[in-house]
């Protein structure tokens, strides 16, 4: 039953997401909306960790699993992609060393400003 109430946590927080997708005309992914209000809820401690850590450590284990459908779909749309491979080769790597780099400098910022007020 915990497993349950842990799921209904986090879908409720995902449809939220997606209602807020709906009602604000931006481009912005309901998925992120979904992350940034389970953040929130986590951070003022409106929701607790521990009322949806296994869970989430189940998804997250889970998680290369979601990628196999967009695989398979990149491979059936092989003729598609083949004119352009190259500029979505270059896209691929800059943006994957933009988001390295962009969490890696939010990672340090959170642990200077944790060490900060700890000390």
């Amino acid at each position: 039953m915990k497993f349950v109430k842990q799921f209904a946590i986090i879908l409720s927080v995902s449809f939220i997401g997606e209602l807020l997708n709906y009602l604000i005309p931006l481009p912005v992914p309901s998925s992120i909306y979904g992350l940034i209000i389970m953040f929130l809820c986590l951070c003022l401690k409106i929701i607790k960790v521990e009322d949806v850590r296994e869970t989430s450590s189940f998804l997250i284990e889970v998680m290369p699993l979601m990628f196999i459908p967009a695989a398979v779909g990149l491979i059936t749309s092989w003729d598609i992609l083949r004119s352009d491979l190259m500029a979505y080769i270059v896209i691929t790597v800059v943006t994957t060393f933009l988001v390295m780099i962009v969490s890696g400098h939010v990672t340090q910022y959170i642990m200077r400003r944790s060490k900060k007020e700890e000390g």
